[in-house]
């Protein structure tokens, strides 16, 4: 019986010790209730009460979120779409959270659903599905403004999905793929553009080389007709000089010799008439002279002696 007393005293104490001593993190407060009077949030650490005197409430600081099941909601043009969406939020006065909302995230998920009919009540059903991101930030100013007097603070909320009606989604899906043909039309023909293009600067290329090979090849041609000019000029004008020489050394016997040759050759065709100008004879009286000198001489000579 008196071992049994002395469990039921070891229970007794360690159950004071439990509800006195409290040890709070760094991400929690303690609000304490004295008598029913909030003396403020404690912690973090070793926190002390005293028992049966202290009512501890805990308070978790760290950022939660709330997710808002699907709601169907009208928009400006009349069109019910299906939305869901998430709340983060976060305790920024411990003291405030409890004592000034009851459930926070049953009046959170309230007002919140409220907010969203509100807001999408005055947008249209293309600007709801195309931005987004400025519902988002809309939703979460308003919902600050209710739950800042709770000392919550709404960091972000996330619009989940957007359901629009069906003959509207069927819409968007034929849109869709209007869209992605003319994408590929326009895709199509830059890239018909971009090889017309570069077909065409190879030309443009090939032509340049061409004509400029043309060029050259011109020059070069003119280069060499130049230079065999020149050459036969040289070459022309070197025998005009050898001729010029060798005609110097030549005396009037020699040209008559020529011309008796001349006449032989002229002799030997079948001509029989020959038309022979005046000066001929100009140009045969050295060898006439010459003829009669050496006709002459043998006879004069015996009558010297």
């Amino acid at each position: 019986m008196n071992l049994f007393i002395v469990l039921i005293i070891l229970v007794g104490i360690l159950w004071v010790l439990t509800s006195a001593i409290k040890i709070v993190r760094e991400y929690q407060r303690i609000v304490v209730f004295r008598l029913g009077r909030s003396i403020g949030p404690q912690g973090p650490g070793i926190v002390f009460l005293i028992p049966f005197v202290d009512r501890p409430v805990w308070v978790d600081l760290r950022e939660l979120y709330l997710e808002v099941p699907k709601q169907t909601c009208i928009t400006k043009d009349n069109a019910p779409i299906d939305i869901d969406f998430l709340i983060y939020w976060k305790v920024v006065d411990p003291e405030s959270s409890v004592i000034k909302v009851g459930n926070f995230a049953g009046a959170s998920q309230g007002i919140a659903t409220t907010t969203l009919r509100a807001v999408i009540g005055d947008i249209m059903l293309d600007d709801v599905l195309a931005k987004r991101e400025q519902i988002n930030q809309l939703l979460r100013v308003k919902l600050d403004e209710v739950t800042e007097r709770w000392g919550v603070k709404i960091t972000t909320v996330e619009i989940r999905e957007i359901t629009p009606p069906k003959d509207v989604q069927a819409a968007m899906n034929r849109q869709l793929a209007a869209e992605r043909e003319r994408r590929a039309t326009v895709t199509q023909a830059e890239g018909q553009r971009q090889a017309d293009i570069t077909v065409a600067e190879g030309e443009r290329q090939a032509t340049i080389l061409r004509a400029e090979g043309e060029r050259q090849a011109t020059i070069l041609r003119a280069e060499a007709t130049r230079q065999a000019a020149v050459l036969n000029a040289e070459g022309f004008a070197l025998a005009l000089e050898k001729i010029f020489a060798v005609a110097r050394t030549i005396d009037g016997k020699t040209m008559s010799l020529q011309y008796l040759e001349t006449l032989k050759t002229l002799g030997s065709g079948p001509a029989t008439k020959f038309v022979l100008p005046m000066e001929f004879t100009n140009l045969l009286r050295p060898f006439v002279v010459h003829t009669e000198e050496t006709a002459t001489a043998p006879a004069a000579e015996p009558e010297s002696k």
